[in-house]
């Protein structure tokens, strides 16, 4: 698809030496991430073009699809999932560095996303990650962009690390889930941030307590039930997000705990570099792996950004 006003943002100054004044930082959620999608379409119809953009985890896939022009492509895919749909791209392995393979989902990644080096988007752009070994914060700024944007959403457990120039690069969110220190450092003067943590343990708590067992809906109820007559794919399924009786199965366990690190993490960050302007869509009821909730959680996106709209026109107003 070529590249469109509407699908890919334009640069706020014409001159290349001009100085970067916006900074977009887009947070770490797994599926909840799709709001992002919404968010993005509604700040580019009110005109807010950014310098910067920094993403962690499901953050850098969004991101750099739109910077790369195919946010179209990613949403037509997204709102395209199933939960039977959804079954097909869990390549699950034994004996690996992760439950996932993550080859299927990677094919329909290139599908949508031609090879592109992040050097050559219209603005600056970081992929956030952790090194596995040290445990460093880890920014992408160069080479093959679907290459960063894989190495930023290497949940760990879920899918191996991915090697990038001589490291071991997992998931960004462990140490960075919504990375307004990245815009700031690359000078951003206003930085909006679009962060998935807001209400995490708020509504969805109370669906967990109503149900304990559900917490399996986090990654696999609702998969197994689509897998029917898969069942080789049922059971694994069940293994992994099912333990004896009623209590949550490993998978559960390992999303759960993922939930509880994002916040406080985001908690802890905020208090000491918040941003100018914070947007948070109300998404924390839907489960992590909940990749079939593209059309709510889009339109979640948009509503955030209407409702934080008179603090995103108040800071932009230092800019003028």
């Amino acid at each position: 698809m070529s590249e469109t006003p509407e699908s890919a943002p334009a640069t706020v100054q014409d001159s290349a030496a001009a100085p970067p004044s916006i900074g977009l930082a887009l947070g770490g959620g797994v599926a909840r991430g799709w709001a992002h999608i919404g968010a993005l379409r509604r700040l580019q119809e009110l005109g807010v073009r950014p310098d910067i953009i920094a993403g962690t985890s499901v953050g850098a896939l969004v991101g750099g699809f739109w910077l790369a022009g195919k946010l179209d492509e990613l949403e037509a895919w997204a709102r395209s999932l199933t939960k039977t749909r959804m079954l097909s791209y869990f390549d699950v392995m034994l004996g690996g560095s992760g439950i996932m393979g993550g080859k299927r989902l990677e094919r329909a990644m290139h599908k949508n996303l031609p090879p592109t080096d992040i050097e050559t988007l219209p603005q600056k752009f970081v992929a956030v990650t952790s090194e596995l070994t040290t445990g460093h914060e880890i920014w992408l700024m160069e080479g093959d962009l679907g290459e960063a944007i894989q190495a930023a959403y290497a949940l760990p457990g879920i899918f191996p690390p991915r090697a990038v120039n001589g490291r071991w690069l997992i998931d960004g969110a462990l140490v960075n889930p919504l990375p307004i220190s990245a815009c700031r450092a690359l000078g951003a003067r206003v930085v909006i941030a679009i962060g998935l943590h807001a209400d995490a343990f708020g509504k969805g708590v109370m669906q967990r307590k109503e149900k304990f067992g559900q917490l399996a809906d986090d990654g696999g109820a609702g998969l197994e039930a689509a897998a029917k007559g898969g069942i080789a794919e049922r059971l694994m399924l069940r293994r992994l997000f099912h333990a004896a009786g009623n209590a949550p199965g490993l998978g559960s366990v390992m999303l759960a705990s993922f939930n509880i690190l994002m916040d406080r993490a985001t908690r802890s960050r905020l208090a000491g570099d918040p941003p100018d302007v914070l947007m948070t869509p109300h998404v924390g009821h839907v489960p992590l792996l909940d990749f079939d909730k593209a059309d709510e959680l889009i339109a979640l996106g948009r509503a955030a950004v209407d409702y934080h709209r008179p603090q995103l026109e108040s800071a932009l107003e230092y800019l003028a």
